[in-house]
């Protein structure tokens, strides 16, 4: 398999904010491997908790198994699909077969979910993979982008024009998800994928950061901080605090630091050779 930790710099941060006693969020991050899963709990007590932590650690050893013997890149006869697509949509839902399972037989974990954010690299792109509010962000030159769609109240409000995100950021029901990992027996993720570039920053956050600062204060802090994406983090989470900090904040920063290309093997190398030999 191939290793992409020298061509991907990833840092993660998880705090509990001001308010809350409990963190439930959960963040893990593997450059080796090219992955990154934040999720933030939902459920109230311990049982956000549970969840967030079930979900991340699930889907990693998961993905941490499965990647070697199935190279990501590859079309998955069967499925259809990139091998990235169906390996992180099968590790999402045994997460969410955990998860469930353990909200419908276990008494104090009645009613939990969470949300995930899981970005998979592989091939000089990027696949994206979320369910509920926790966001993924690009910040490509100056450009800094939402890359991915809440599941929630509010953005239904606000592709009905019933609201204008101005508007949506006073409401008083932010946190109200309309899809959620664990709540069913089956995970509703959607998937998005791009091309990457040599210098772009992916920013991966539970909503304890975009519902306290603005956007374009956390592209400033990214812009401003990306030769050290540890410092930058770390203003990330004091901004949110500064503004507030009434939830659990968390965030993954991954810096794209050289291509990374899918290895093709011997047998592609030495056609394309003698190819070129005989012209």
């Amino acid at each position: 398999m191939q290793n992409l930790g020298r061509a991907l710099e990833m840092v993660c941060l998880t705090d509990s904010g001001l308010i809350r006693e409990h963190n439930e969020d959960a963040v893990t991050i593997d450059p080796d491997y090219g992955f990154a899963i934040l999720a933030d709990g939902l459920g109230g007590y311990n049982a956000g908790e549970v969840a967030s932590g079930m979900t991340v650690n699930l889907v990693a050893q998961g993905l941490r198994q499965a990647l070697p013997n199935s190279p990501p890149q590859q079309l998955d006869v069967a499925s259809g699909k990139l091998n990235a697509y169906r390996l992180l949509e099968q590790q999402i839902q045994i997460a969410n077969a955990a998860v469930y399972e353990a909200a419908q037989t276990q008494p104090h974990c009645a009613g939990m979910g969470t949300t995930i954010v899981s970005t998979l690299f592989f091939d000089n792109r990027l696949l994206i993979a979320h369910i509920g509010d926790s966001r993924c962000y690009r910040l490509r030159g100056e450009a800094f982008v939402c890359l991915t769609r809440d599941h929630s109240l509010l953005q239904e409000q606000i592709d009905l024009g019933l609201l204008t995100p101005e508007e949506a950021r006073y409401a008083d029901y932010k946190n109200l998800v309309t899809r959620a990992l664990g709540i069913d027996d089956e995970a509703e993720p959607d998937f998005t994928e791009y091309t990457v570039e040599v210098g772009d920053i992916f920013l991966l956050c539970s909503d304890g950061l975009n519902d306290m600062v603005e956007d374009q204060e956390i592209a400033d802090i990214l812009d401003s901080l990306r030769v050290d994406l540890a410092i930058a983090a770390q203003q990330l989470v004091h901004a949110a605090c500064d503004h507030g900090g009434r939830d659990n904040v968390s965030v993954i920063l991954i810096h794209v630091k050289a291509p990374f290309p899918a290895v093709q093997g011997w047998f592609p190398w030495l056609f394309s050779w003698f190819g070129q030999e005989r012209r």
